[in-house]
């Protein structure tokens, strides 16, 4: 029975995260309750085999409909599947809590300045040259992929919140390059557990195709309502994630 509530959030998460990013910020705990005795790494990678489908099938939507800057985002992409498994590597070498204070002044700041910048991301007006766009995105991919191998949390809003700020897109195309960027880091985490054999398939399978299905919708909506309505289910995201991480940092 859990595998159908399981399903359920993974459709969900698959939803939100094909928005805005954060579908772990449902997922994962989802995983946590209904699997209590289940080995974290097992957790994570079955998660990671739900999160991949869902993301590559919300990256082939976007690529159908939004002009994708390939020229950046394929350094962006090789960098983060590099530096996303070394991040996994030192993982067991460094207390990940240490990050979260700073994490979390991070994501504060995203929030407020995206709230402030009411015209932040409404247009789609790339500001570097050609140029710089290859070694941005190389330093992107360093960066994030890294984090993401590492911490974790928050790598898709983060990932937004640069390619609007640093690059100059609006919320929708922003999105659908973090797309690009996260299936490499999933990629390469999943490659990893895969091997440890971290995977419980029978569970991973079926969450796998719900959060398929939840990117789908997902996908549809973000391009019909196009940035503005991005923008706001961003903002709900991060203030989310900002409490989630307050509580975790502070409290739990």
């Amino acid at each position: 029975m859990e595998v159908v509530y399981l399903c359920l959030f993974a459709f969900l998460a698959g939803l939100i995260d094909s928005v805005v990013g954060g579908g772990g910020l449902i997922q994962l705990p989802a995983l946590f309750i209904f699997l209590p005795h289940v080995p974290v790494p097992t957790v994570f990678g079955t998660g990671k085999l739900s999160s991949i489908a869902g993301t590559t099938v919300s990256m082939w939507r976007y690529a159908r409909n939004v002009e994708i800057n390939w020229r950046a985002l394929l350094p962006a992409a090789i960098t983060a599947f590099v530096f996303s498994f070394l991040g996994a590597r030192a993982l067991s070498h460094f207390n990940t809590d240490l990050l979260r204070p700073l994490i979390l002044v991070l994501l504060v700041s995203v929030a407020i300045y995206t709230f402030i910048r009411k015209d932040f991301g409404a247009i789609h007006a790339p500001k570097l040259p050609q140029s710089k766009e290859v070694w941005y995105g190389v330093g992107v991919g360093l960066v994030i992929g890294f984090y993401d191998g590492f911490f974790g949390p928050g790598t898709g809003s983060f990932l937004i919140f640069i390619f609007v700020g640093v690059f100059g897109f609006n919320f929708l195309s922003a999105s659908a390059s973090a797309k690009v960027v996260n299936v490499a880091t999933n990629l390469s985490a999943l490659i990893y557990f895969s091997y440890k054999g971290y995977i419980l398939y029978h569970i991973g399978i079926p969450m796998a195709i719900s959060s398929v299905l939840g990117s789908v919708v997902g996908t549809r909506i973000a391009l019909v309502k196009g940035s503005g309505f991005v923008r706001k289910l961003f903002l709900v995201v991060v203030t989310a994630i900002i409490l989630k991480f307050a509580y975790d940092t502070f409290i739990g």
